[in-house]
């Protein structure tokens, strides 16, 4: 065996292994683990390094190729933002701390498996691996109530999402005789030729929607962003939906523009786009206003899928770098405002500008970037998806996301309005915000800015792991 093929997944394990020995051996004086920084940033270097690795493993259900080694270093990259984030949660007792990144690192490696599962089999196990340890992350929040609200209600919509999946998946095993993706590319998808192929494949990627919360799979998304920590909500906002987009743009690659499961998809991606932001122009936490926007950012990403192109593939891969990066700026202000950990409303942004500056900003650049406006991230990402889908007979799809781009104004400036135009009340406490806080706010906000400058470098990439997809 190649062990080189598969460096960031031995790496992620062996900080699994290492995290886990502390949980057993921990004395009382534990604080967690102050080493894990450190070595996640030598997780993103190690994951980066083998961007150019391509080969197959154990029968060619384990595919190491462009489009597996990218989602990598994107998945390395949101694990590493998180344990920073995640680093002095102050809702996380000081005794579960190592536990907590534990589970943290065991989801991420669950994620980089799934990167270079090929066969479907093998999806649905490492999609699970993923989602037990976030099962058991979610009502990590002290003593609020809330939390195990958003526990119960992700393990049930998950588990009823998992059996529609597996059901999927029968049809699909019974009716294509394979579950090898390279296999199902030569495979009939009519719905006149092959109707149980069409619903088993739809159903199956129920699975993934819900990650990726698509409408109409979506209502976990808000309430669990509400619920659950400000550190955890930021790590189940962004990096589990790098896996979903991964597995989706390997699936798609079986479908082309016109075919009954696109168009199916099509709609899917109109619907949720518009109810996720028109649900969101109402919500005064911010928690859930990011958990709608969610909603209609999974709409977005659709658009690359459906156009059934390299270009199409490439853009959706693309924009779940950039979307990871806009959403962990955005969820990084509300972590440092959040001094107690409390959820942050519209009115707790008031006044932000005059606290922390360097923050204020940082608030600032990521909702520009999440609006689609220029010079961000966000910008680049949504033009490369808008044309990807516009040239593939998906004009009607490309209008609705453009009104939709401009829905998503008014909530995205409402941030920024708050932070920049409205005073604090006198009486709310003062908030805390070191230098280095703000300069890690900084990092993050200059990544936001210099993808949306210079996109080319990244989208190279992207576009050489879509390519290699399709035949």
């Amino acid at each position: 065996m190649n062990f080189d093929l598969v460096m960031p997944e031995l790496f992620q394990l062996l900080v699994v292994v290492a995290l886990f020995v502390q949980s057993v051996v921990r004395g009382r004086d534990d604080t967690g683990p102050r080493w894990l920084p450190v070595v996640a940033i030598i997780g993103v270097v190690v994951a980066a390094s083998k961007l150019g690795a391509q080969g197959v493993l154990f029968e060619d259900v384990y595919r190491v190729d462009a489009l597996s080694q990218f989602f990598k270093v994107a998945i390395s990259l949101g694990f590493c933002v998180t344990v920073i984030n995640a680093q002095n949660q102050p809702t996380l007792e000081t005794q579960k701390r190592t536990d907590y990144f534990m589970m943290l690192s065991l989801s991420a490696w669950g994620l980089m498996l799934l990167a270079s599962a090929a066969e479907l089999i093998t999806l649905y196990l490492a999609l699970e691996l993923s989602s037990y340890s976030l099962y058991a992350l979610i009502p990590l929040r002290g003593n609020d109530r809330r939390a195990s609200e958003a526990a119960i209600k992700y393990i049930l919509f998950g588990a009823v999402v998992t059996a529609v999946a597996l059901y999927g998946l029968s049809y699909i095993m019974a009716s294509q005789h394979t579950t090898y993706i390279q296999g199902l590319m030569e495979k009939t998808w009519s719905m006149a030729e092959n109707p149980m192929a069409v619903v088993g494949l739809t159903l199956f990627l129920g699975g993934f929607f819900y990650k990726l919360a698509l409408f109409p799979f979506h209502f976990w998304c808000p309430d669990v962003y509400e619920g659950t920590s400000n550190e955890t909500a930021a790590y189940v906002a962004t990096v589990p939906k790098l896996g979903a987009v991964v597995v989706l743009v390997r699936l798609s690659s079986v479908l082309s523009p016109g075919m009954e499961v696109t168009n199916i998809l099509a709609i899917l991606a109109a619907l949720s786009m518009t109810i996720g932001n028109l649900t969101a122009l109402v919500q005064k936490d911010v928690k859930r206003l990011l958990g709608y926007s969610s909603v209609s950012h999974a709409g977005y990403v659709m658009l690359g899928l459906v156009s059934g192109t390299a270009a199409g593939l490439s853009a959706a891969t693309f924009y779940a770098l950039v979307y990871l990066l806009m959403n962990l700026t955005c969820f990084y202000v509300i972590s440092r405002i959040a001094v107690n950990g409390e959820n942050v409303t519209l009115n707790g942004l008031n006044g932000l500008y005059r606290k922390s500056p360097g923050l204020a900003l940082v608030l600032a650049v990521s909702a520009f970037a999440l609006v689609g406006l220029p010079p961000t991230a966000g910008f680049a990402g949504k033009l490369f998806l808008l044309a990807s889908a516009w040239d593939h007979g998906y004009n009607w799809l490309v209008i609705v996301a453009v009104l939709n781009t401009a829905i998503a104004i008014y909530y995205y400036l409402n941030l920024v309005r708050h932070a920049y135009t409205e005073e604090s009340d006198a009486a709310a406490p003062a908030t805390s915000i070191s230098s280095g806080q703000v300069a890690m706010g900084g990092i993050l906000a200059a990544c936001v800015l210099l993808l949306g400058v210079l996109p080319a470098p990244i989208y190279d990439l992207a576009l050489t792991a879509g390519k290699a997809l399709l035949p």
